[in-house]
């Protein structure tokens, strides 16, 4: 398309720069319009009625044959005033009119969007606050419970009675559980309701007397043998061997679920397997196999199996039970000790095996202390399950390996070597190991490749960030390349 040249040249030039750079708002014979265009355009004050001047305005430019969208940057360019032009206001005011109806429902959505986000963050947030209280719960609670033990075998040594009498103390499971339900519900149900709805755990006929000894001997057996060789270790070894020795009780979990579950087979969960094996041969080899010492290293193994044994046949006769549920089943294995398993420690008092010489003499003291931070250690564990991650938990148990190698060491009961040291942390690793989840490699994939994706994103956006800043200084510059011809 020719343009004609003015006298001077100047509307040729102008029209080449603007169709070469492409000016969204060129239209050919700009240069010849403009300065009618701007002897047309009538300013006016703030607060008067530009009808008119906007009616010449449009006649000026209805000439010009240009869409709405075209004639829209000309307009804007022309309002640099104070004051402002009124074909600007004008147009501004239509477009705000038409933007209003269709923004009011993309704005509401955010809105619900930001809500949710900050009620996720919440929750998350909560729920890790209370997953690192009850961190220091779990742990503490262990530490202290073996520490008491080790105190109160200075003066009394009845491992079965002190078993028998700290399982007595789960009777107050339920009732602890029911105290917070009335705390915390806002539709309160009676005792018999709730330990009625609580008893479904045992099937759909709640619990009868055929189910009471049905499940609950099994149960009932392999949770006092379990205690029982906790406190036999700790009689041959330090609290940090023991407790150290019984985190490999996840271990025997696994192995006993991909045995006897089926589950599904974890490589990384074998590899901590075998390290949980390495350290406890470590820890027997500590003290070059003493005679006490491999007792003592067999009673925590034991202990470990008989624990990971009931977490399996819980989890095959069972399954999986709410904080009601298993606050009723423990508070079960309390009445079930209390009436049939009383007869061995009146069995093992009247043998001389565990003897006292008066029930005034027994440390009252020590033994309700370590009774009531075992039942305290229970509910925390299961508190934890509703309230936090679970995997927060077991980390709560494995921190109680440090926490009683500092107790050990204040006390000066235990000098750690290197081999000591070594297998300790050994099995604390394959105990860490066990806590990842199932689809682990897949969620790790998942991560290394969202992190990659960022990375891209962010190295697209700074160069475009560098090109767009580059052509807003050659414009500013006016670095524009004219042809001639």
């Amino acid at each position: 398309m020719d343009v004609k040249a003015a006298p001077n040249g100047v509307a040729t030039i102008e029209d080449r720069i603007l169709r070469i750079t492409g000016y969204y708002g060129y239209y050919p014979g700009y240069s010849s319009q403009k300065s009618t265009s701007r002897s047309s355009v009538t300013r006016c004050k703030p607060a008067a009625n530009c009808a008119s001047s906007h009616s010449n305005i449009s006649r000026q430019l209805s000439p010009l044959s240009v869409t709405e969208d075209s004639s829209a940057p000309i307009l804007e360019l022309q309002s640099r005033g104070s004051s402002g032009v009124c074909g600007r206001r004008v147009e501004r005011q239509s477009r705000s009119g038409d933007d209003g109806t269709q923004s009011h429902p993309e704005s509401s959505t955010q809105e619900n969007g930001l809500k949710a986000r900050c009620l996720s963050c919440t929750s998350v947030v909560l729920k890790t606050i209370w997953g690192l209280l009850i961190i220091l719960s779990v742990s503490s609670s262990w530490v202290g419970t073996t520490q008491i033990v080790k105190i109160t075998y200075k003066n009394f040594y009845c491992p079965f009675f002190m078993t028998w009498f700290s399982t007595n103390w789960n009777i107050m499971f339920f009732p602890v559980y029911y105290s917070g339900h009335l705390a915390t519900a806002q539709e309160k149900q009676s005792p018999m309701k709730k330990f009625r709805e609580c008893s479904r755990i045992f099937g759909e006929d709640g619990l009868t007397l055929k189910l009471f000894l049905k499940r609950t001997a099994p149960f009932s057996i392999l949770w006092t043998l379990t205690n029982y060789l906790y406190l036999l270790a700790l009689k041959k070894l330090t609290a940090t061997d023991v407790s150290a020795l019984f985190c490999c009780n996840k271990a025997f979990v696994f192995l006993l679920s991909w045995i006897v579950l089926k589950d599904r087979f974890m490589g990384v969960r074998i590899v901590a397997a075998i390290m949980a094996i390495t350290g406890i041969v470590m820890m027997a080899y500590a003290d070059n196999f003493h005679a006490d010492s491999i007792i003592g290293v067999a009673f925590a193994v034991g202990s470990a199996s008989t624990s990971a044994l009931y977490k399996v046949l819980f989890k095959m006769f069972l399954g999986s039970a709410n904080f009601g549920e298993a606050a009723h089943f423990v508070s079960t294995l309390g009445f079930f000790n209390l009436i049939f398993i009383s007869f061995t420690p009146i069995i093992l008092y009247f043998t001389k095996v565990e003897h006292w010489s008066s029930f005034a003499a027994l440390p009252w003291g020590c033994l309700c202390g370590m009774a009531g931070l075992w039942l305290a250690f229970n509910i925390l564990v299961n508190v934890g399950v509703v309230l936090t991650y679970p995997i927060l938990i077991s980390i709560g148990t494995v921190l109680s390996v440090p926490g009683n190698a500092a107790v050990d060491l204040l006390k000066q009961e235990v000098i750690f070597n290197v081999v000591r040291l070594a297998a300790t942390i050994i099995i604390c690793i394959g105990f860490l190991l066990m806590l990842l989840p199932e689809e682990w490699d897949e969620i790790t994939l998942r991560f290394i490749n969202s992190l990659k994706e960022k990375k891209s994103e962010e190295h697209v956006e700074d160069l475009t960030d560098v090109s767009v800043h580059l052509r807003s200084r050659s414009r500013v510059n006016g670095t524009v390349s004219i042809p001639l011809a």
